[in-house]
């Protein structure tokens, strides 16, 4: 029996369905790995596969010369105004994900057929293992060298292998040829695919190098007999034109001749074991739950187990999906071409809440491939500020593929084009990045300022009273009470122009700093509705409608700290109460985990636990360890996933750049547990452990500073020396 945390999960059968497959990456590749030893299949992924929709060749719509007449019929009190605000094209879906083909191992008269067989995933390597009788298989993606490596041994003394493009939803115009070629040691598979209608397409290449036994060409595979052992190296490329497997063949050769599936899987190791113990969670579980498969650990909601190994899955498909890009919607893992919602990177909540742990769970790698992306695509959300708004600076989209930055998806029940807050909220990982690591980051800095610029140009209408007024306005993905989608005054509007402005200031001291927190102070106060709630809409007449999925209006508690108990206590309890009001209308995940970082901000632990429970009592959780976005297992989606780490973290520890709250919300049912290297904004390592006995922290400072520590037991100060430990121990009270 374990004696601590498990580093993995496993199951007695192989995968029945690809969403249980268990999953390996490097943030570029992917792979879903099946783990039958009769039929080992491993679906290869690529954040760079998206297939043409159309949507490539579409613009932002132009409407800027519009916007002063849509601005001045809101503030007349036309409320509706903004629904004939757009160009008239139809809702485009940006370019959707889509798997690239599966490598398929099919074997037969293998002698362990009556043997129990286990399928595992080692957290701490990214490796996949299927193991019957004799037989084992292996797979992971190399961070060291971006390839899928894939292993089988034992008894097999007839294999067929090959590439496989036909998976679920494949369009059926889809061109696809296949290539066999022999070598010395082995064979190079080739696959290459093309979409209909234009030259972009993608192309697969597995090297196979063969131990004993013989090869025969078949013609889309090789059928392997009597060998010892069985390698392919695997990578997909996409492309536009004409593609050069032999070049792809001869890059696997030359990495294959540089050593064995150890060796690749101990540079690999290197990497992503150091990434993946930075931090960790332990809460004293029952050694016999511990060591159970996860499908009947996912049976026992309540179990401290599980939310252990819940939390260890979720850094680690976090840590995989994120590199050259951000996880989309359905991390880097797809087995089905009918991705929901085209599998986009979504920015108005959804990849938000699955980088909400980067910071603190210490995954600087997640917060690169997001920075990557901001820097990528600032040209596009320039354009998205000139042909919307006619302004400098830059608008961020709600949706992107991960290549495309521009504005295009709206209608009149989703007007996603009227939305203006969302570059604060992707840059604020970055910010806290460089509050973690006391620095500013240039990238960094500089899209706060361009972000400041586009408030400059857009902030130019005010209110009887002389405040500025967010018009048009809009709160993902809501609408007012009285009032249609496009509206004034969004209180995450408010809230995220104000924070960008006073950010950038912090960035970039001198004229530009006075200028932009003069802007900043001129914004309107949050409203305080009749029913005691922070409104989402600070606008008299714009009455708030609760039952919603989206916590847009609360951004200021979460993940700002513009609202919280101890700065703005009035507020933090009027953003309580429209917590007790938010309904979940559909149960998405996402809601559910969002009302929770919420909750813990505002030292709410019975709200943390209710909506914690919602999902490990609602089947969200495939036995792969990823999630749904639904109950009951309904669409493939990784925010629920992704977000859960940084749910327990909020609950546990929080921080700014000058304080540090212990324990504020903790759910019931934990009594004792410890929470390991945790990042805080004021650049110290926190670990922390809690008993019915007490609390003891321990903090690793990096710099020298006073800052405000919170507890049960109440406020006071703290001093930090850089590099000398820092141990608190508070008693029960």
């Amino acid at each position: 029996m374990t004696t601590g945390p498990v580093h993995g999960t496993w199951e007695p059968s192989p995968a029945a369905r690809w969403e249980d497959a268990f999953l390996t990456g490097n943030g570029r590749h992917g792979a879903l790995v099946f783990g039958d030893p009769d039929d080992d299949r491993v679906v290869v992924t690529h954040h760079a596969l998206v297939r043409p929709n159309g949507s490539a060749e579409a613009g932002p719509p132009a409407l800027a010369g519009a916007l002063p007449a849509l601005q001045d019929r809101l503030l007349a009190g036309d409320l509706t105004a903004a629904e004939e605000f757009t160009d008239g094209r139809p809702l485009h879906w940006v370019q959707p994900f889509h798997p690239g083909f599966r490598v398929r191992l099919r074997s037969a008269g293998g002698d362990g057929r009556a043997s129990p067989m286990r399928r595992s995933v080692d957290f701490t390597t990214g490796e996949a293992v299927t193991e019957r009788g004799g037989r084992r298989s292996r797979v992971f993606v190399s961070r060291a060298d971006d390839v899928i490596v894939h292993q089988v041994t034992g008894p097999a003394p007839d294999l067929r292998v090959e590439l496989d493009h036909r998976l679920p939803g494949a369009p059926e115009h889809l061109r696809v040829g296949h290539r066999v070629r022999l070598t010395r040691s082995g064979a190079v598979l080739g696959l290459t695919a093309r979409h209909p209608g234009g030259d972009l397409g993608y192309t697969g290449v597995t090297l196979v190098r063969v131990t004993g036994g013989r090869v025969e060409p078949l013609a889309r595979g090789l059928r392997i007999t009597g060998a010892d052992s069985v390698l392919l190296l695997t990578r997909v490329r996409r492309h536009t034109g004409e593609a050069d497997p032999v070049a792809e063949a001869r890059a696997l050769r030359d990495l294959l001749a540089t050593g064995t599936y150890d060796s690749l899987l101990a540079r690999h190791t290197a990497l992503h074991r150091t990434a993946y113990l930075r931090a960790g969670l332990d809460l004293a579980a029952d050694p016999a739950e511990r060591a159970l498969p996860g499908s009947a650990l996912l049976r026992r909601p309540d179990s401290a187990a599980l939310l252990e190994r819940l939390f260890a899955a979720g850094r680690y498909h976090l840590l995989s999906a994120a590199g050259l890009l951000p996880p989309r919607l359905t991390g880097l893992w797809t087995g089905d071409w009918d991705t929901a919602w085209s599998g986009a990177v979504t920015t108005n909540a959804n990849v938000n809440l699955q980088t909400a742990s980067a910071g603190a769970a210490a995954l600087p790698e997640v917060t690169g491939a997001l920075a990557a992306l901001v820097e990528r695509q600032l040209p596009d959300w320039r354009e998205n500020a000139r042909a919307v708004f006619g302004a400098r600076g830059v608008v961020a989209p709600s949706h992107t593929d991960g290549w495309s930055g521009l504005t295009r998806h709206f209608s009149r029940e989703y007007p996603l084009h009227l939305w203006t807050a969302g570059a604060d909220w992707l840059l604020v990982p970055l910010v806290e990045h460089d509050d973690i690591h006391g620095v500013a980051t240039p990238a960094t800095a500089a899209a706060l300022a361009e972000t400041a610029l586009f408030y400059e140009d857009f902030l130019t209408r005010t209110d009887d009273a002389g405040h500025l007024v967010v018009v048009p306005s809009y709160s993902p993905e809501n609408r007012p009470a009285g009032g249609s989608w496009g509206a004034l005054n969004a209180a995450m509007d408010l809230s995220a122009a104000r924070h960008a402005l006073l950010t950038a200031a912090r960035y970039h001291p001198g004229a530009d700093a006075d200028r932009w927190r003069a802007l900043a102070g001129r914004l309107p106060p949050h409203r305080v509705n009749a029913d005691g709630a922070l409104a989402e809409w600070a606008w008299p007449g714009l009455g708030d409608t609760y039952d919603h999925r989206h916590l847009s209006h609360l951004y200021g508690v979460w993940p700002l700290d513009e609202i919280n108990p101890y700065d703005t206590p009035a507020l933090a309890a009027a953003a309580h109460r429209a917590l007790e009001l938010r309904g979940a209308e559909n149960d998405s995940a996402h809601g559910h985990l969002h009302h929770a970082l919420v909750a813990a901000r505002l030292r709410d632990g019975e709200r943390v636990a209710h909506a914690l429970g919602r999902v490990l009592h609602g089947d969200y959780f495939h036995a792969s360890l990823m999630s749904s976005h639904y109950p009951r297992r309904d669409v493939y989606n990784a925010d629920a996933a992704h977000a859960l780490p940084a749910v327990l973290i909020e609950a546990l520890a929080q921080s700014t750049p000058g304080r540090l709250v212990l324990l504020p919300a903790p759910p019931p049912g934990y009594p004792r547990g410890s929470l390991h290297g945790v990042r805080t904004r004021f650049g110290a390592v926190l670990d922390l452990t809690w008993s019915p006995d007490g609390v003891t922290a321990v903090l690793h400072p990096t710099r020298t500073l006073r800052i405000e520590l919170r507890t049960s037991a109440g406020a006071g100060f703290l001093d930090l020396v850089a590099g000398e430990d820092r141990v608190l121990t508070l008693t029960a009270r």
